[in-house]
């Protein structure tokens, strides 16, 4: 994989697989609109003149938190919506359920559209998610139980839509692209949690956090139509393809193969330090940056002291920075291959190192800056910001080695993330019920700690060559 194949020169942003980047793009974004919604609603879903006194007062844990106050609410009198006495520990499990969700899809679903094709089922999961996102304010006026269910269920949805982007970037994706085009689609997801976090305040204040879910989840909706309609699983059977740009994706992609009945050599992938480095990767980044994700506005609702509109706009910051960092990193990564400026594995390892370390100098220098506004928001900006740098490292990184099984290995790399989600989310949603200032002290110092583990094992054992259980093996008949 270190060697550049010499195909011919395909068009560039006018072609098809861009549309489809765009496509996916959007796609994402719709999809992490419907997941961080929760995050900036439920500053004002929230009777926060209570919550701390609950959470110091209670001497039960947040399951039969959740259970004695899943029915208790009253109105807020400028929205006309529903006021929950959830304590940090029961939002902590409410963050985290839509994690417990993907992971149960991840795995199967990455192997199903492998054989049977992307297409249906990351429609089908966005369409699903898009349907109990519009239904998650009716779920919390009937407790946070059933809260906890509809978000389950949606992550089982989602994780459907995550895995298969990989099937069909295997099929599409010039290896010389593929850094520009999954970071294009990839981008969704940054640029999502900018819009969301940044309008989601607006909206909860104007129309009441309700309209927060409808909007997006409509919006979900709209994207599935155009999906079904655009998106093919390979370039040989798109109907509006030139013969130019199907050549040159089917030319550069030759050496690769992609039988479509396959054995997974489980056994050969489970004793492979550098597909272990991925999942370690994996693990680390979404470590952090689920914290970021679930807890921002309410971190800077909470210590800078601002409403849920300003929380929100504030918030929303650090996600452009992402978006940007995400698309300009890839095409960084891609010039560096295509000039043949470094291999293939040394700009794999820059971009992971990047992406591992700099948030986690700006983690651990956040406690020290929570007297400074400015600081703090600077370095809220850089942590997500840097962190997407990774995308062009070691989350593309199974196409590198295993194309033939790329959504497979997506699956498993995203389940180590998520758990890696749920854990830190709890855990936060723990620590700062202790102590507000400790207990995001703690959660920082451990977020760089795990960040710096990741990214020792990866440099370590990190490779970009196609490993040899992922070749494809030819029987010759006598």
């Amino acid at each position: 994989m270190d060697g550049k194949p010499a195909t011919r020169k395909g068009p560039d942003f006018c072609s098809l697989r861009y549309g489809l980047a765009l496509i996916m793009h959007f796609s994402n974004f719709t999809m992490i609109t419907q997941r961080v919604s929760l995050s900036i609603a439920i500053i004002a879903m929230v009777n926060t003149t209570q919550q701390h006194a609950l959470s110091n007062a209670s001497t039960e844990g947040p399951v039969a938190d959740a259970l004695n106050n899943s029915s208790i609410s009253n109105k807020e009198s400028d929205t006309k919506a529903s006021v929950y006495q959830w304590s940090p520990e029961t939002q902590g499990i409410i963050f985290s359920s839509i994690n417990y969700g993907i992971i149960l899809t991840l795995i199967p679903s990455g192997y199903l559209a492998g054989i049977f094709g992307a297409k249906n089922m990351l429609g089908a999961g966005l369409l699903i998610s898009s349907l109990l996102t519009l239904f998650t304010p009716l779920a919390a006026d009937f407790g946070v139980i059933l809260v906890i269910v509809v978000r389950t269920v949606q992550g089982m949805a989602q994780g459907m839509a995550w895995t298969g982007q990989f099937t069909i970037w295997a099929k599409w994706a010039p290896p010389l692209e593929r850094s520009k085009l999954t970071t294009i689609a990839g981008s969704g997801s940054a640029f999502g949690s900018f819009i969301i976090l940044c309008v989601g305040g607006l909206i909860s204040q104007a129309l009441g956090w309700p309209f927060i879910f409808y909007i997006f989840g409509s919006t979900g909706c709209v994207c599935c139509l155009l999906w079904f309609t655009v998106i093919y699983d390979d370039p040989m059977h798109h109907p509006c393809i030139s013969v130019r740009e199907k050549e040159h994706i089917v030319s550069s992609l030759a050496q690769q193969p992609s039988s479509p009945r396959r054995a997974v050599p489980i056994k050969a992938m489970v004793t492979c330090l550098p597909l272990w480095a991925i999942f370690l990767g994996f693990f680390s980044h979404f470590w952090l940056c689920t914290i970021i994700l679930t807890y921002l506005p309410t971190y800077i609702s909470t210590l800078l002291h601002v409403n849920i509109r300003d929380s929100g706009v504030l918030s929303s910051l650090p996600f452009i920075a992402a978006a940007s960092c995400t698309i300009l990193g890839g095409q960084l990564a891609d010039f560096l291959l295509s000039r043949n400026l470094l291999r293939l594995i040394t700009v794999r390892k820059l971009f992971s190192s990047l992406g591992l370390f700099l948030p986690s100098i700006c983690a651990v220098a956040l406690p020290f800056v929570a007297s400074s506004y400015v600081i703090t928001i600077i370095l809220l900006i850089l942590i997500p910001g840097t962190s997407n740098l990774c995308d062009s490292g070691f989350i593309i990184n199974t196409l590198d080695i295993a194309p033939r099984y790329a959504s497979f290995l997506m699956g498993i790399s995203r389940g180590f993330g998520l758990i890696a989600g749920i854990i830190s989310s709890t855990a936060t949603g723990f620590l700062i019920s202790q102590d507000f200032e400790s207990g995001w002290r703690n959660v920082f110092f451990l977020s760089a700690a795990v960040n710096m583990f990741g990214l020792v094992f990866y440099v370590t054992f990190g490779q970009a060559e196609l490993q040899d259980w992922a070749k494809e093996r030819t029987l010759t008949r006598l």
